[in-house]
């Protein structure tokens, strides 16, 4: 078994990246974490991230008020999951991002 450890970074300004962990074993994927993080100031918030925590592949979109949103992913396989995790969060970062930071905002108007 080998642990993997890395970020890809997504953006010039360096203020967007994927922060992966998995744990490999003969090509196969047996445990892992792909996160989506962006700097705002100078505070990394997560955004969305992918993972086998509770035995299951599953999306958790993280809101700017801190409530996590948990979706199921319907793989074959953890390594299915795995590249399909990280293809996702390469396109759509920006999405994401542009997402968390109207909640931010909308957070703000309401006096938050």
């Amino acid at each position: 078994m080998r642990e993997i450890n890395f970020f890809i970074t997504l953006s010039q300004e360096a203020e967007d990246r994927i922060r992966i962990t998995a744990i490999k074993d003969k090509g196969e994927i047996l445990k892992f974490a792909v996160q989506y993080e962006t700097k705002m100031k100078t505070k990394w918030h997560p955004v969305v991230r992918y993972d086998t925590s509770h035995g299951f592949a599953h999306k958790d979109i993280i809101h700017a008020s801190g409530l996590k949103e948990k979706q199921p992913l319907y793989f074959p396989t953890f390594s299915a999951a795995f590249t399909f995790a990280i293809q996702d969060l390469k396109i759509s970062w920006r999405w994401y991002r542009a997402a968390y930071e109207k909640e931010l905002d909308n957070e703000k108007g309401n006096g938050s």
